[in-house]
């Protein structure tokens, strides 16, 4: 059994290596500021979360079933990770600490960003053959710290992800005219974006992998006080939106 004091934590060097490595500028990606980012925890914390990953049985897992989410599993306790190995524990506090945190401002040009001590909506995620997320924009504001939601990392945990598999998550224009960006959730691979009101992802098509498999990854939010004049709006909960369709603004 691995130890606490056997965690390897994250480093500042790992990032590092990470942000002098050539690629499209984040605030010009399309078809919003993003980066798709492999190998993006060491190897080996990433293997240890991906055989720690917890079950369909996890109790603290909450599975809503709607006309916009299905088969969807998600941590939804405030206050602790029932169940939750060690490792993956860890994790979760790390990505919420100073050297995460300063990664993503580097990275992002963000400054002032605020992890979640709550994880409202995030932490672990697993999606069920046969499930799916529909193309939305995130909730704005955090109710309870009354900050601005600002970024969207997710880190995927599924080794010998097929492409028959699906699961891709799909990145899509402002008017919702076209999906711009497809990406596979393989193992390892971390995707940062910005969230605002017409930030629109999820992966609308229903999970095909086999049924012994399951679509893992941790989710982690981050906020700010206040935001650029552009990207306000008033408060609003998840858009969720229609291709083809005129978006639901916020």
């Amino acid at each position: 059994m691995q130890q606490v004091s056997d965690y390897p934590f994250l480093r500042r060097s790992h990032f590092d290596d990470i942000l002098q490595k050539p690629r499209t500028p984040y605030s010009k990606a399309a078809p919003f500021p993003h980066a798709v980012i492999d190998n993006f925890l060491p190897a080996g914390l990433a293997d240890a979360v991906e055989q720690a990953f917890p079950t369909r049985k996890l109790e603290s897992f909450d599975q809503p079933d709607n006309a916009f989410q299905k088969n969807k599993l998600g941590r939804t306790q405030d206050n602790e990770f029932v169940g939750v190995p060690a490792t993956i524990r860890h994790l979760l506090y790390d990505l919420n600490g100073p050297v995460f945190v300063n990664f993503l401002e580097r990275l992002t040009g963000i400054s002032g960003l605020i992890p979640d001590p709550h994880y409202r909506g995030g932490a672990l995620h697993q999606i069920l053959p046969g499930g799916f997320l529909k193309i939305h924009a995130d909730f704005n504001q955090h109710r309870h710290l009354k900050l601005d939601r600002r970024l969207n990392v997710l880190i995927y945990f599924n080794k010998d992800w097929k492409p028959e598999y699906g699961g891709d998550l799909e990145l899509w224009d402002r008017d919702m005219s076209a999906c711009v960006q497809k990406v596979s959730p393989i193992f390892n691979r971390g995707v940062i974006f910005s969230t605002t009101s017409t930030s629109y992802h999820g992966h609308p098509e229903p999970l095909q992998c086999p049924p012994d498999r399951t679509r893992n990854s941790i989710a982690m939010y981050y906020y700010s006080n206040g935001r650029p004049e552009s990207e306000r709006r008033d408060f609003h909960s998840t858009l969720w939106q229609e291709p083809g369709a005129k978006p639901v603004d916020g």
